[in-house]
């Protein structure tokens, strides 16, 4: 089993060292992932600037780019073959509800997955990696298990796991999730910069909205580990009958040429 491992914290956060020392004794693993942290990022490629490619005293490969960028970079001639698995994180902090739109650890995952790859992205529930081995552990369980169902290098699958900060023997089994909801993010916060320029930096996340039973924030504040299955599909297929109607309309009111019809 080949897997490639990225995360969005950056090359030296303790989640990816613990993940690739966890997965390293099932796997051939290599490691491509930021020079520095890259949160919140999602899916975006460098496209107007050029990439650069080092390799760190332990054999990690670190991009001056995206999480997405170093899967793509890897994937399209960095590795030079096709790995079985995308691995993503340890993410220092959760990705539930709508974090997953922008979380740059479930964008790496994800570009594995428009790859064709089956890629899973793993995030622990509470920021500061305590019991950070403990969910390596968790992640290279679940790596095994996924192996032994013959799911690994199959048909391309996403999905996002997020693992409680607990002991590995206090963690309750894996919970098939939906995802939450999130109310609003706080508001803007602004300061003064000392050239007397407004300076505004985004709020926080705001409080969970839909944690009921069944969605992620639910599981994980129970003790279980969320997986929750991930498509790249945003079409609103529920109302696709309702928006026929006005593109019918539409097309009855408009010209070819974009003008409306006398």
């Amino acid at each position: 089993m080949k897997i490639l491992i990225c995360n969005d914290d950056g090359y030296q956060a303790p989640g990816i060292h613990a993940l690739h020392e966890a997965l390293r004794t099932v796997a051939e693993v290599e490691v491509v992932a930021p020079e520095h942290n890259n949160s919140a990022k999602s899916n975006a490629l460098t496209l107007n600037a050029p990439l650069y490619v080092h390799r760190a005293h332990n054999g990690f490969r670190y991009v001056n780019g995206t999480p997405a960028d170093c899967v793509h970079i890897a994937l399209t001639g960095l590795l030079g073959y096709r790995p079985d698995l995308v691995v993503s994180g340890i993410n220092n902090g959760a990705n539930m509800g709508d974090d997953t739109i922008y979380s740059g650890t479930v964008g790496a995952a994800m570009e594995g997955f428009l790859f064709g790859i089956p890629s899973i992205a793993f995030s622990q529930v509470d920021k500061g990696w305590a019991e950070i081995e403990a969910a390596a552990g968790m992640a290279r369980q679940m790596v095994l298990d996924m192996q032994a169902q013959h799911l690994i290098g199959l048909s391309p699958w996403l999905l996002n796991v997020n693992i409680p900060n607990l002991p590995l023997s206090e963690l309750k089994p894996v919970k098939l999730c939906r995802l939450g909801r999130r109310h609003a993010a706080e508001r803007v916060i602004t300061q003064e910069s000392p050239r007397g320029e407004t300076m505004y930096w985004i709020g926080s996340a705001g409080a969970a909205k839909d944690d009921s039973e069944g969605t992620d924030f639910h599981a994980t504040a129970h003790g279980h580990v969320s997986m929750t299955p991930l498509k790249v599909d945003l079409t609103d297929h529920d109302n696709l009958g309702y928006w026929a109607q006005t593109a019918a309309m539409l097309a009855c009111g408009t010209r070819h040429d974009g003008e409306p019809k006398p």
